[in-house]
């Protein structure tokens, strides 16, 4: 693991030295830093029954349940912002790595719902005060938002959400007793940090 994260930290420096373009043979230019489509987080859903077998507790389920709420809102801005025109293809370009790598770890973590014997219905566990979630009526905002303005505003946006996913992932690491769940939350958490960091420098230069 601690090898894995000097790698993506090394990659993640290059490409935000070369305006948010990564060069390994893995990456395409278009691919943002800390989110690498062809980099295994935890694990695939392919993989999944390999994974989130053994010990779990109410804050894995916890976990599990308000994490993919908390990604398809990701994917929810993420395609709003892939439908606009004359949006920065930097910003496109990490609209589409979000997508690649949140879907995913939507599945598996459904997977492991069902492993659990935990209800996966998590609509019913979404809540106004999730960490970093956006109101109706900031999707509204960023629905109605054009060029620059859109783009801008969807960086904002990710940012707060971001920051709600660290957290959530925080509190995995402090209460959850899977160990896969907690290898997930700490690549969520070293990922997404990365990210926000990117996401800053792009607001600098819109």
């Amino acid at each position: 693991m601690r090898a894995h994260r000097t790698l993506v930290a090394i990659a993640a420096t290059a490409a935000l030295t070369l305006s948010g373009c990564a060069s390994d043979e893995e990456t395409t230019t278009d691919t943002a830093p800390g989110i690498d489509a062809t980099t295994e987080v935890g694990a695939t859903p392919e993989d999944g029954a390999e994974f989130g077998d053994g010990e779990f507790n109410d804050a894995d389920i916890a976990f599990a349940q308000g994490m993919i709420v908390h990604h398809e809102q990701a994917i929810e801005m993420s395609d709003i912002i892939l439908g606009k025109d004359n949006i920065d293809e930097r910003v496109t370009a990490l609209a589409e790595d979000i997508k690649a790598a949140q879907e995913p770890e939507i599945e598996l973590l459904s997977e492991w719902l069902a492993q659990w014997g935990a209800e996966d219905n998590h609509a019913a566990h979404a809540d106004d005060d999730m960490h970093g979630m956006m109101s109706d009526e900031d999707l509204e905002e960023l629905r109605a938002a054009e060029g620059t303005e859109a783009a801008r505003l969807f960086l904002e946006q990710m940012i707060i959400h971001h920051e709600g996913a660290l957290a959530m992932s925080d509190t995995l690491l402090a209460f959850g007793s899977n160990p896969d769940a907690h290898e997930l939350a700490e690549e969520i958490l070293y990922a997404q940090e990365t990210e926000i960091d990117y996401m800053k420098e792009l607001l600098e230069t819109l």
